[in-house]
C-alpha cells in the first residue's frame, strides 16, 4: 500500500491540501494537535448554551472564492458547505452617530461619502475594478515558482502595457495612506478604508499596505461577503467529511514531536510517541514550530531566517452574547456584518505605534462582528452574538498608554481591558453594556496557547511587510513552500500568498504531489 501523505494540522490549508490529494486518489493522514480540527476557523459554545461563536476567523468570502472551492464546491456542498451571502459587508463608525457603510447597492454606499468628488473616484474604480482585480487576483493565485510567476507577469505585460504594468507595481508598494491620499478626499473615507491595512499588520503609513483596503472596498462593494451558516466551522466540517469519505483520516489530540529526516529527505515524524513513516510530509505551522521540530536542516540561511520571521502585534477577541441587537446611534451600523470603531486614520496610526512599542493602546482598533444579523440560526430566537477584535495589542506588556492599567501580565489585565473595549462600544451604542448576558475574553496569549501557530496572538501567522511578503515569505529562495529537507513542505499563513480563509498555500503544495 501506498504510503500516505503526513499532513501536519488541521487547519484550513491542512484540510484543504488533504481533501485535493484524497479527492484525486492520494492517502492522506492529517494529524492535529488540537481536540478538533479547524485551526482558527472554529465555531464554538464559548458563553451560553444555544449561542455559537466563531473563534476566530469569521469572513470566509476568500474560501467561497478559493481555486479550491472553483474545483471541489459541489462535492464540499454535499458534505453540509453552506454560505450565507450578505450584502452590506462593512461600515466604520467615527464620532458617535456618524457612520460610512459600504453596501452592493452603490448609490446606498455613495450616500454615505461627504464630497462629490469622491464619488465620482468611487464609480471610477468600481468600473476599473474587474482588470485591476484580474491582475491582483491572479498574482494571489499564483505560486512563487519561477515558471508560474515568469508566465503570470508577461502576460500581465502584454496585457496592460509597460505604463499600466508599473502603475499596478507601484500600486503593490504603495501605503494604505499613500494611496488613500491620491485617491479620496473626506478624511472619514480615508478612515473607513485604510482600517483594512490593520487586518494584516498595515498600519496606514506602512509601504504595501495598499491592496488590502482596495480589494475588501472594491470585492464589498461588487460582490458582498459570505459568512458561514451555522458558523464558519461549517467549511471545517465540510473538509473533514470529503477527507474521509475519500478514505483519509484526521486525527486530533496527536502531538508532534519531531519531523524526522535523513541525508536531506523527509523519513517521518514522531506523534504521541509513535514513529509514522512518511517521504511527504506537508507542515501546517509557524516557521519557530518547524524548526523546534526539525531541530537542524543543514541549510543554515532557512534556519536563521524561520528562527527570525517577524510576526504582527497581538489580537484580543471577546465573545458576547446579546440579549437584543447592539443599540447604535447609527441605526444603519445594525444592518452591517462587520462594523469597525476608529474614529480617525491617525487614531490607526497611534494605536499601531503604541502596540508595537508594548503599550495597551488608549484606544485599540475595533472590529465588531454582527454574524447574527444575517444568519439567526447561531443564537436562541431574538438573541445575538457579538464577535469583537481588539486589534492591535502587544504580547508582552511593557505598559498602558492611557495610563490606568498598571498591571503588565495578560491574564491580570484581560478584564479592564475588556471594559475598555465596552466603553468604546458604548460611545457609539448607549446602553450596549445592559445588553450582555454572557461573555468570553480572550487574550492574545491564550490565543497562542490554544493554538501556537498564533504566536503572540499574531492571528495572520507573520507580518506581511513587504520585506516578508511575495517572494520574501517567508523566507527569499522558499517562497513556494518547500524547505532545505526533500519532502517536506510548509503551508498556511506564513506561506505565500499569507493569511486568510483562501488556504492557498495548502492547494499550491497539495498540486506539487503527484
Amino acid at each position: 500500500m501506498k504510503t500516505p501523505v503526513i499532513i501536519i494540522g488541521a487547519g484550513i490549508n491542512g484540510l484543504v491540501a488533504a481533501a485535493d490529494l484524497a479527492a484525486r486518489g492520494t492517502p492522506v493522514r492529517v494529524l492535529e494537535r488540537g481536540p478538533t480540527a479547524g485551526g482558527a476557523v472554529r465555531t464554538e459554545a464559548l458563553t451560553l448554551p444555544g449561542f455559537r461563536h466563531d473563534v476566530a476567523a469569521m469572513n470566509l468570502s476568500m474560501f467561497a472564492g478559493s481555486q479550491f472551492m472553483t474545483r471541489h464546491g459541489d462535492e464540499m456542498a454535499k458534505h453540509g458547505m453552506e454560505f450565507v451571502p450578505i450584502d452590506r459587508p462593512f461600515a466604520q463608525a467615527m464620532e458617535p452617530g456618524d457612520h460610512l457603510g459600504v453596501t452592493m447597492n452603490v448609490d446606498e454606499t455613495l450616500r454615505t461619502f461627504n464630497a462629490q468628488a469622491d464619488k465620482d473616484t468611487w464609480r471610477a474604480l468600481m468600473e476599473d475594478f474587474p482588470e485591476r482585480a484580474g491582475v491582483v487576483g491572479g498574482l494571489l493565485g499564483t505560486p512563487m515558482r519561477r515558471w508560474p510567476l515568469a508566465k503570470f507577469l508577461w502576460k500581465t505585460w502584454r496585457n496592460l502595457g509597460t505604463a499600466k504594468s508599473l502603475e499596478v507595481a507601484q500600486f503593490l508598494m504603495s501605503s494604505p495612506r499613500d494611496w488613500l491620499d491620491a485617491n479620496f478626499e473626506d478624511p472619514r473615507l480615508r478612515t473607513a478604508l485604510s482600517t483594512w491595512g490593520m487586518h494584516l499588520d498595515f498600519a496606514p503609513d506602512i509601504a504595501g499596505g495598499a491592496i488590502f483596503p482596495y480589494l475588501e472596498a472594491m470585492g464589498g462593494q461588487a460582490m458582498g461577503m459570505v459568512i458561514g451558516k451555522g458558523g464558519a466551522d461549517v467549511a471545517t466540517r465540510a473538509l473533514v467529511s470529503m477527507i474521509e469519505a475519500r478514505g483519509g483520516s484526521v486525527e486530533c489530540n496527536s502531538e508532534i514531536t519531531q519531523i524526522l529526516h535523513t541525508n536531506g529527505k523527509a523519513t517521518g515524524v514522531i506523534a504521541n510517541g509513535e514513529k509514522i513513516e512518511a517521504s511527504t510530509i506537508l507542515a501546517g505551522l509557524a516557521p519557530k514550530h518547524l524548526l523546534r521540530l526539525t531541530s537542524d536542516t543543514s541549510d543554515a540561511r532557512f534556519d536563521k531566517g524561520m528562527k527570525s520571521f517577524r510576526h504582527a502585534p497581538g489580537t484580543m477577541m471577546i465573545h458576547l452574547a446579546l440579549d437584543k441587537q447592539v443599540p447604535w446611534l447609527a441605526d444603519a451600523l445594525k444592518r452591517f456584518a462587520y462594523v469597525h470603531i476608529g474614529r480617525t486614520i491617525d487614531t490607526a496610526s497611534r494605536t499601531y505605534a503604541q502596540a508595537v512599542a508594548g503599550q495597551l493602546p488608549d484606544t485599540p482598533l475595533l472590529v465588531v462582528g454582527q454574524p447574527t444579523v444575517f444568519d439567526p440560526s447561531r443564537a436562541p430566537d431574538g438573541k445575538h452574538t457579538l464577535w469583537v477584535q481588539v486589534r492591535v495589542v502587544p504580547a508582552e506588556i511593557k505598559g498602558d498608554a492611557k495610563g490606568e492599567i498598571s498591571e503588565t501580565s495578560w491574564q491580570d489585565v484581560k478584564a479592564p481591558m475588556a471594559e475598555r473595549t465596552f466603553d468604546l462600544i458604548e460611545e457609539q451604542a448607549p446602553g450596549f453594556r445592559d445588553l450582555i448576558l454572557g461573555q468570553h475574553v480572550v487574550s492574545p496569549l491564550d490565543l497562542e496557547a490554544e493554538n501556537p501557530n498564533l504566536v503572540g496572538g499574531d492571528q495572520i501567522c507573520g507580518s506581511h511587510h513587504l520585506t516578508q511578503n511575495f517572494l520574501f515569505r517567508p523566507l527569499r529562495g522558499f517562497a513556494d513552500g518547500q524547505t532545505p529537507i526533500e519532502g517536506l513542505h510548509l503551508i498556511g499563513a506564513a506561506c505565500w500568498p499569507g493569511a486568510g480563509t483562501g488556504a492557498a498555500s495548502g492547494f499550491f503544495a497539495a498540486q506539487t504531489i503527484k
